[in-house]
């Protein structure tokens, strides 16, 4: 079956040299949004003097499940990312919270560049949560959060960013999202992906296919003709 889709136009296509000398707001757009949709996360901070901090990242990735690793990359150099950089650097934990469509709009607002001892979660209307035990404030507006415990920082000197890796010492996700088998079904939790700087999408599965093995691969062939 040959390949369809809904445009009729011709193709943009951009050489290397072509997308340095875009327009920067333009380029930004472009590069940000040809990885697809990303998850939306807040990840929650505390300084050592009890100064919160929240901000939005869409680059949070899987990095291992034993241990259970997860990554995200930071900008120290911005203002946000600097303060969770900080804050992070300053007693080794934070919070990972999925944003729902729920307040998608306050956690949008997060990205602002907002001064140090002024707290996302009171600019933007949403709650810090706390957990016995654990330093870094959660958002209570989320169905789905992790207390993380830095264990390594790998600097990335090709553009100054931070790929900040953290353990999981904290999961919390609601029983009913979760099946037998422990797949979580993000469409039940209303999460959001990010597209861009600032293009949000609703999260709808549509199929869901059993462990992928050579030997008992479909027939593709059927399904092409």
């Amino acid at each position: 079956m040959p390949h369809t889709n809904h445009f009729t136009s011709s193709f943009m296509h951009l050489t290397k040299e072509e997308i340095q000398n875009t327009e920067r707001i333009k380029r930004l757009n472009i590069i940000n949004s040809i990885t697809g949709i990303k998850p939306a996360n807040l990840v929650g901070t505390v300084s050592d003097d009890g100064k919160t901090n929240l901000a939005i990242f869409s680059s949070v990735v899987h990095l291992g499940s034993n241990p259970a690793l997860i990554g995200f990359i930071i900008r120290p150099d911005r203002e946000a990312g600097q303060h969770t950089f900080d804050n992070i650097k300053e007693n080794g934990c934070y919070t990972i919270n999925h944003v729902h469509e729920s307040f998608m709009e306050q956690a949008h607002y997060t990205s602002a560049k907002f001064g140090k001892d002024e707290s996302e979660f009171d600019t933007c209307a949403l709650t810090a949560e706390y957990m016995a035990g654990f330093k870094a404030p959660f958002v209570k507006e989320s169905l789905v959060k992790m207390g993380m415990k830095l264990v390594q920082t790998v600097p990335i000197e090709l553009n100054g960013t931070v790929l900040i890796i953290g353990e999981v010492e904290h999961l919390i996700v609601p029983d009913e999202a979760v099946n037998a088998q422990g797949q979580i079904d993000l469409s039940q939790l209303d999460d959001v992906g990010i597209s861009g700087l600032n293009s949000y999408y609703k999260l709808e599965k549509i199929a869901e296919f059993p462990y992928a093995r050579p030997n008992a691969l479909p027939d593709f062939t059927k399904k092409n003709a």
